[in-house]
């Protein structure tokens, strides 16, 4: 049965999961911690962190990962967990393959017709707004502490997503320069 839950959550993600994998987090972690209660907070975030790691693009990634886990969360053995990876990641991706098929072949007949433009103008917004829920997803207890828990940990933390905000959109550093050197800080560090 989780199987086809399985398959039809993530389709459904694919389907709706405009912007690309960044803005389809908030709806992966909404459908598979809250909803479903496949996974805890802390396992969802630490599955995020290991997907923008690996190749490939985050959101398959993470249906990847997040098709694995669950199948073994919920007993299954790990052999269950590679069919639940196979058909969470099949499943996120068969909706863009079906919707480009069809798209595809209108789209460069009507890409300059005035409804498809404003489609385009009005997706932007939602797509802004997708990739803020998916930071804000990302702002909790399990990754920056509380001052009250662990001041140590939440400064520290606090003062590392700010270094890295700072390097990337300031100083253009390279993503992979800046997740070594906040690797290295949070083995040194923590």
């Amino acid at each position: 049965m989780i199987f086809f839950q399985l398959f039809y959550t993530f389709f459904l993600i694919g389907l709706f999961g405009f912007g690309g994998g960044y803005a389809m987090i908030s709806m992966i972690q909404g459908e598979v911690v809250t909803n479903h209660h496949w996974m805890t907070m802390g396992e969802f975030t630490d599955i995020v962190a290991v997907s923008q790691m690996t190749p490939g693009p985050i959101g398959i990634n993470s249906a990847t990962y997040v098709g694995y886990t669950s199948i073994v969360n919920a007993g299954g053995t790990h052999w269950m967990g590679i069919l639940g990876s196979a058909t969470a990641t099949f499943a996120v991706m068969l909706p863009s393959f079906i919707l480009m098929l069809l798209i595809s072949k209108f789209l460069m007949k009507y890409k300059n017709h005035p409804v498809v433009e404003h489609v385009f103008t009005g997706l932007r917004p939602a797509v802004v707004g997708l990739l803020a829920a998916a930071v804000l997803l990302l702002l909790t207890p399990e990754n920056f502490s509380t001052p009250r828990e662990s001041a140590w940990q939440f400064w520290i933390s606090v003062g590392i997503f700010v270094c890295t905000l700072i390097a990337c959109q300031v100083y253009k550093m390279s993503p992979i320069r800046v997740l070594i050197f906040c690797a290295l800080v949070g083995i040194l560090l923590f």
